[in-house]
């Protein structure tokens, strides 16, 4: 087809749980064919190291600073995606004569909106070298540069698989439950909407590693056991982020776990679960519009407890909500597949972020090209 470029896309999010990657063949626009996905990954030692750097990116002033050891765990997790773009390779058939980009998001390990800082660790001319692709990399700083929150940029990928759905319900809203959760919202008339909702699936994992020893409840058995502890609910869900008029990004540093103090394990688990799943909601009242359908992608909708409490709390307001497989998508994918989309767009020099999604003041393209 006319325009159409064969894409990877590489996400490694706020969970910090391994590397996604994902096929696509896009132009950049509407036309969106999705192939291939590979889940790869960390090994507990480098999930270690990654929380390290988070705790060593708190120093950084300027984004091209790499205090302590970050140089060093920034090139190692950049091997780390040559050797996830080979495995993926090798599994699918393919050569890298196959593919025209690569969409490389790295490791975020700071992000400041206020201050206008925002850091993705990833080194995209060493991956560019070790792989023998272009890379387009470093996509989220353009936008805080002409004022915006520099997040989220799913959204126009969200907006073009918005238009193959076969379903009658409008508006629609995207939700992706990672380690922070972000909502997209597309209005009757195509108009896009987006920002992140709060704290997802980190506060959860959080707490369960912290008193079970696990990196996270899975399927949400922990949770299942549990009650909610309304005042500790409360506690989160009456912060003024929901409140605010303005809609800002979050760091995963912004919503700090429970103290050991105020709950047992399963109660905990099952009330972080509940805040996951009411912040959803409490942000979606900002919209112009209520939603009529949700579709929930990300880690956190494999959670039964937390998709639970936002069907029931998406009931009151008479919306419908499905995992992102029930309209015939890949929830585990679809960050990958839209750094695929973005770098084809970022080819283009189409714009990523938009004003309303990011508050950039114009529509944004962004990213860096890197060639082998």
């Amino acid at each position: 087809m006319n325009g159409m470029k064969t894409a990877i896309g590489l996400m490694s999010g706020t969970s910090m749980d391994g590397i996604d990657v994902a096929l696509l063949a896009t132009d950049g626009e509407a036309m969106v064919e999705r192939g291939a996905f590979l889940g790869v990954p960390y090994d507990p030692s480098f999930r270690d190291r990654l929380k390290l750097a988070l705790e060593q990116a708190k120093e950084i002033r300027v984004r091209t600073e790499r205090p302590g050891d970050l140089a060093a765990t920034e090139r190692e997790l950049t091997l780390r995606h040559a050797e996830a773009v080979r495995l993926f390779l090798e599994r699918n058939g393919l050569k890298a004569a196959d593919i025209d980009v690569i969409g490389f998001h790295g490791q975020t390990v700071l992000h400041r909106p206020d201050e206008a800082l925002t850091v993705q660790i990833g080194d995209g001319n060493l991956l560019a070298n070790e792989i023998g692709i272009p890379v387009v990399y470093d996509m989220r700083a353009k936008d805080m540069e002409h004022g915006g929150q520099g997040a989220p940029l799913v959204p126009a990928y969200h907006a073009a698989l918005a238009q193959g759905l076969a379903t009658e319900d409008a508006p629609v809203c995207f939700v992706n439950i990672g380690g922070i959760s972000n909502l997209t919202f597309i209005g009757r008339d195509g108009t896009i909407l987006a920002y992140d909702s709060g704290p997802g699936n980190t506060l959860i994992d959080q707490w369960v590693e912290a008193h079970a020893g696990i990196p996270y409840d899975q399927g949400g058995m922990i949770a299942s056991e549990g009650g909610i502890v309304a005042a500790l609910a409360e506690r989160y869900l009456s912060n003024p982020f929901f409140s605010a008029e303005t809609r800002r990004s979050l760091d995963r540093n912004d919503f700090l776990p429970p103290k050991g103090s105020e709950a047992e394990l399963a109660d905990g688990a099952r009330t972080l679960a509940y805040v996951a799943a009411a912040a959803i909601l409490k942000s979606a009242s900002h919209l112009p519009e209520r939603p009529a359908l949700y579709i929930i992608c990300g880690g956190g909708r494999l959670n039964r407890v937390l998709m639970g409490d936002l069907a029931a709390l998406a009931g009151k307001q008479n919306a419908r909500v499905i995992a992102a497989e029930e309209a015939g998508l890949d929830g585990d994918a679809m960050e990958a597949e839209a750094w695929a989309y973005l770098a084809v767009r970022s080819l283009k020099n189409l714009p990523l972020t938009f004003p309303g999604t990011t508050g950039v003041a114009a529509p944004v393209t962004g990213g860096v090209l890197a060639r082998p």
